[in-house]
């Protein structure tokens, strides 16, 4: 196991360094794991409120089984059938605790689709902000890289302020450089 835990150590640390070194990278990386955790809580979102509405629908059919033995408690003591009557209370009285058991769960639910909406709020805002902060950094990328192509053109291809001076320099030079020679041929010549 040692072996492997080095392995993904050193394969997690030259990510780091990777995505460190290439934040464009890091900033879409960061896009795509926000986008899969909202993807995430929008799926627990449903899947609560799937429950919340199963939860919804036991009360209901709790309530009405309370109510129809209360009926049954109400006939069983005018009838005078005590024995039928204690029974029957007992179980309204066991379909109450149960009620209101799920009342709790189902009042849990509502506030764990209350907190997870507000989890999906925070993770949409964030994601939107580092779609920006990636955005800014393509363009500064795309400003970076055409700014560089054009300091590399202009050393390879000089301006024509510069090439004109230039031949204006070079015929200077050219010029002075004849008129020495013949400077030089003229003295030779006289001696």
């Amino acid at each position: 196991m040692g072996l492997f835990d080095d392995l993904s150590r050193f394969l997690e640390s030259r990510l780091e360094e990777f995505l460190r070194n290439n934040p464009h990278l890091e900033l879409e990386a960061l896009l795509e794991q926000l986008r899969e955790q909202e993807e995430d809580t929008l799926r627990l979102i449903a899947d609560l409120q799937l429950q919340e509405k199963r939860s919804q629908d036991d009360i209901l059919s709790t309530a009405q089984e309370i109510q129809r033995w209360h009926i049954r408690v109400q006939k069983a003591k005018t009838a005078g059938r005590e024995d039928l009557a204690a029974a029957a209370g007992q179980r309204e009285a066991a379909l109450l605790r149960e009620g209101n058991q799920r009342w709790g769960q189902m009042q849990g639910l509502k506030e764990r689709i209350n907190q997870s909406q507000k989890l999906l709020q925070k993770i949409q805002q964030r994601r939107q902000e580092v779609q920006t902060k990636a955005a800014e950094a393509q363009t500064e990328r795309a400003r970076a890289t055409t700014q560089q192509r054009l300091e590399t053109n202009g050393w390879q291809n000089p301006t024509s302020s510069y090439s004109s001076g230039f031949d204006d320099l070079e015929e200077k030079f050219r010029s002075w450089e004849t008129q020495d020679e013949l400077e030089k041929m003229k003295r030779n010549l006289g001696k």
